[in-house]
């Protein structure tokens, strides 16, 4: 069965996109917890940060780009933004195919709840 996420990529639900290349996508989050919140996201289903390969290095490294690349284009790199990746039940993930929360717009402080 396909995921949430693959089925953004393949447009079979709709998504806000922002951004797209050959590699990744990025769309607004429904919930967001920022004024600005968009989830990236490779566009090869890797189920969980454990599931990386050492092909798919290139894909995780353009993910960070990209969150680099929106904040600067949305206006918000320089004052500061956040950047989180969640990995299984425990650490919070509820979509089986890594993304990056992008959020900005607002302070943010440490320890995240």
């Amino acid at each position: 069965m396909e995921c949430l996420f693959c089925k953004i990529i393949n447009r079979e639900i709709p998504a806000d996109i922002v951004f797209e290349d050959e590699y990744v996508l990025a769309f607004n989050d429904i919930n967001p917890q920022a004024p600005t919140h968009q989830l990236i996201i490779p566009k090869k289903h890797i189920a969980t940060l454990n599931d990386i390969q050492s092909e798919d290095l290139a894909i995780i490294g353009r993910l960070q780009y990209t969150a680099a690349y929106l904040a600067k284009q949305q206006g918000f790199a320089d004052d500061g933004y956040r950047v989180v990746m969640n990995c299984n039940e425990m650490g919070g993930q509820t979509v089986y195919h890594i993304h990056m929360h992008l959020m900005g717009g607002r302070q943010f402080t440490w320890p995240a709840g």
